[in-house]
């Protein structure tokens, strides 16, 4: 039980960061982090346009304010999971209780799973709209760049977030594992003899 990875054996430890910057998990949150800033950048930022005859801006994917609010949102969501989740894996390694390591597991599957499909949704939802958006409605090709990059940013994020719930499938594997374990072998109480 010493060797496993997400072992209780090893709660109380001491937080090592190198090696939680080298876990594939960590560096998979971490881009999908970075994702979730440059999607909520990019559409906060230039996503909003109008033409020289307006005063008040639309958004850029087809003058759809659901396009805009749907990607702001997710990413400041998503930025905000990633962050707690990350905190999650810090913390860890500390937690002792079994359960208490599948509840955290299982909440970070659920959660991986979710913003894997709610990526899928928002890709294409804002390429259908960046696709039937009339040149017209921006006649000086503003931000058309960082509407590309949020749409193609979204994509990635689908693969990034569908291999964090992979991951947290793993590691739910082997606290249940553990979970078995412990009750398998745990010492039972000898009965006095009288």
């Amino acid at each position: 039980m010493e060797g496993m990875a997400y072992g209780a054996g090893k709660a109380g430890g001491a937080f090592d960061p190198v090696t939680f910057f080298q876990q594939p998990q960590t560096i998979l949150r971490i881009v999908s982090w970075l994702f979730s800033i440059v999607i909520f950048g990019c559409i906060a930022n230039e996503g909003y346009v109008n033409r020289p005859d307006e005063v008040e801006e639309f958004c850029i994917f087809n003058r759809n304010q659901n396009a805009c609010n749907y990607g702001v949102a997710m990413g400041t969501l998503a930025f905000l999971c990633c962050m707690a989740f990350l905190a999650v894996d810090i913390r860890f390694p500390q937690i002792s209780s079994v359960k208490d390591r599948k509840k955290a597991v299982l909440a970070d599957v659920g959660v991986s799973a979710f913003w894997s499909f709610m990526w899928f949704v928002g890709f294409c939802f804002l390429a259908n709209q960046w696709q039937v958006s009339k040149p017209e409605d921006n006649p000086l090709r503003e931000g058309g760049d960082a509407a590309r990059a949020a749409i193609t940013f979204s994509f990635f994020s689908i693969f990034t977030w569908g291999a964090l719930t992979l991951f947290s499938l793993e590691r739910l594997k082997s606290v249940s594992f553990e979970e078995e374990y412990n009750k398998l072998f745990t010492p039972q109480p000898s009965l006095p003899l009288i």
